[in-house]
């Protein structure tokens, strides 16, 4: 028997890069290989056809980017701990596991009752109810000694600018010299969301303009690297089939798309 949704209106855009993983999956050349993706999808009753347009494949260009920041991470210190902020259905703790790491997804009441119906707790891996905008979470995600990774993908950019703010301050002095991987839209990405297909399906709009990452170093958060979808990091680009590789060399630098970053900082500490 399929699973009924029922999730907020910012909850349900994570439906978005799970149809977009799975449709990946399908493909003869998949950028992602993201097998529990189609059987999330095929387990969910909801319309996903609905989701059409190119955020469905920019969701696991998105998602190959950050994973690639994790496994840079977890090269220097494969007994890290991950921390992934506002997780929905990702499988990243699946298609990253070293054997070794620590590793916890957070997410609201409602997306983590949905989770649980298809993953489970293990001595390694932890899934937490809760909102990452509050501190319940920051001290079992310290349990242990020892680097810290801390990733939002697709997550704040749905809250208001102050709301975002008080929230990096904060992380940033809790998890001293870490490093912190998040996204960033500029204001002509937000000006033209309703232009996008993807957004006439689901209610929830965009709200936190960031026109340049590198001005968040007042919230105590130092920039390693900013990309767009044109510029991956070289192994990721390596793994993209060549519609996306030259594709995105020309929309890649169009304004709705060049304001929109991919962002690797370091926490001050």
């Amino acid at each position: 028997m399929a699973e009924t949704v029922a999730l907020g209106e910012v909850q349900e855009t994570l439906l978005i890069p799970l149809y977009g993983r799975a449709r990946d999956a399908r493909q003869r050349r998949s950028v992602l290989s993201d097998r529990k993706a189609i059987e999330l999808v095929d387990s969910i009753d909801y319309d996903f056809d609905k989701f059409r347009g190119p955020s469905l494949a920019g969701s696991v260009l998105r998602a190959s980017i950050f994973d690639e920041y994790v496994r840079g991470f977890l090269r220097e210190h494969p007994e890290g701990t991950v921390v992934d902020l506002g997780c929905g259905l990702s499988t990243r703790f699946d298609r990253l596991d070293n054997g070794r790491l620590r590793w916890f997804d957070l997410d609201v009441e409602d997306t983590m009752a949905l989770r649980r119906k298809f993953f489970d707790d293990s001595d390694r891996y932890t899934m937490i109810a809760g909102s990452l905008f509050d501190t319940d979470w920051y001290a079992q995600v310290a349990e242990r000694s020892g680097p810290i990774f801390i990733l939002s993908e697709a997550v704040m950019l749905y809250f208001p600018a102050d709301q975002v703010h008080e929230t990096l301050t904060r992380i940033a002095a809790t998890f001293p010299a870490s490093p912190f991987a998040f996204d960033t839209g500029g204001a002509i990405m937000m000006n033209n969301q309703d232009s996008n297909p993807v957004f006439k399906a689901v209610p929830a709009r965009m709200k936190w303009i960031c026109d340049d990452p590198a001005t968040l170093d007042q919230y105590g958060l130092r920039m390693r690297e900013s990309r767009t979808f044109a510029n991956p990091q070289p192994a990721v680009a390596g793994t993209w089939p060549a519609r996306y590789r030259y594709g995105l060399k020309v929309i890649g630098w169009t304004p709705p798309v060049r304001t929109y970053k991919l962002n690797l900082f370091t926490t001050a500490g």
